[in-house]
């Protein structure tokens, strides 16, 4: 009866470091299809000429503005569309009265947008194009799928000073 007992912890043992090997190859060609369909839409937009930042992050300014630029705690004020690099969009607060407003670098919004914001100036506008890492991430959010690279156009209208 001992002898069962341990033939059938190897099996399962067996079956989960297969199931492991399987995930780690799948984590793999996801990322690799990711990174393929960014460099993509680099070189189908040639005229967007992105810089890439260390984080990974793809920020280009469109318009750039002339007041105050956020730092960790102050709040913004802002327009966007988020898009998949399809095209797509998936939201946006353009065409309605609604402004988002949220705190900087207090992980309230994406790591991309946060980080992103931070490059800007009040009254700026700017293009970023957010890898996976820097957004949803493996496991996605509602209809977003893990790794999703976003663009997103955002127009940061007021930066409020922290005191």
């Amino acid at each position: 009866m001992e002898m069962k007992s341990i033939r059938s912890m190897f099996v399962v043992q067996f079956v989960l470091v297969l199931l492991l090997i399987n995930s780690c190859a799948l984590e793999k060609k996801y990322e690799e299809e990711e990174r393929d369909s960014i460099q993509r839409y680099l070189a189908d937009n040639p005229d967007l000429n992105f810089e890439l930042k260390p984080s990974g992050l793809y920020y280009l300014d469109i318009v750039v503005g002339t007041g105050a630029k956020p730092a960790a705690r102050d709040s913004v004020f802002l327009k966007y569309t988020g898009k998949y690099i399809n095209g797509m969009v998936f939201d946006t607060n353009e065409g309605t009265s609604e402004v988002l407003k949220f705190v900087v670098l207090q992980k309230q919004v994406i790591a991309g947008l946060d980080e992103g914001l931070t490059y800007m100036n009040e009254g700026g506008k700017a293009k970023l194009l957010i890898p996976s890492s820097l957004a949803y991430g493996t496991t996605g959010y509602y209809t977003i799928p893990g790794y999703t690279p976003l663009i997103f156009d955002i127009e940061l209208l007021r930066v409020k000073k922290n005191p």
